[in-house]
């Protein structure tokens, strides 16, 4: 990593919420393997949810093909729906999806979404009103793959525009186009290592 000016902390994995499904649009599958590989390639591990189906399979799958470190976290009830990916080499199995989402962002150092459904949706929300609230500052970078995030984005505005998103509470994320400027997005966002003792949840909101 290279030095811009201060140490910032290393971003040794990154989280990554995506659809257990393919999508119609190929661009998606093509923008997780290509994320995938660009962990891979920068030394990064993956934490996910742990499946082997659509966009979660094929960027776990991309990263384990490059020599990567993959960690799955799947709820038990979840186990044998999104096809549990076997070949990961850490697979934790939790007893609901709390858990899994606690153990996801304490085994993270970024979070980073993919297109998807309701469950990615929820879990990048999740991680931007902590960081809203000020329960960490891992950086929060969201993959606009041919314009799949526009409507989210067009939401957060009009919360901005109607004062519900105020000054102090601003949500902090960065957003990229192509897959591969995912990673040095993340870099660039990362915290000054000084300040990660502050990654610590003390509630669950």
């Amino acid at each position: 990593m290279s030095d811009t000016g201060d140490q910032r902390a290393k971003i040794a994995r990154i989280c990554v919420f995506c659809g257990s499904g393919p999508g119609r649009n190929p661009a998606y599958v093509a923008a997780a393997r290509t994320l995938g590989q660009s962990m891979a390639e920068a030394g990064i591990g993956l934490v996910y949810g742990g499946g082997s189906l659509g966009l979660m399979g094929e960027t776990a799958k991309a990263v384990l093909a490059g020599g990567g470190r993959v960690t799955g976290i799947i709820p038990t009830f979840l186990t044998d729906r999104e096809r549990m990916l076997k070949d990961a080499q850490e697979l934790i199995v939790t007893k609901d999806m709390h858990e899994r989402k606690m153990l996801m962002f304490e085994k993270s150092d970024a979070f980073v979404a993919l297109p998807g459904g309701i469950g990615t949706l929820e879990e990048l929300v999740e991680q931007l009103t902590w960081s809203q609230l000020g329960q960490h500052r891992k950086p929060i970078v969201l993959a606009d793959v041919d314009g799949f995030w526009q409507p989210f984005l067009t939401l957060i505005q009009h919360m901005r525009d109607e004062a519900f998103i105020r000054a102090g509470l601003d949500v902090r994320f960065r957003v990229v186009e192509r897959a591969e400027d995912v990673v040095p997005a993340v870099i660039a966002m990362a915290p000054p290592a000084d300040a990660v003792g502050s990654d610590k949840i003390t509630d669950r909101f």
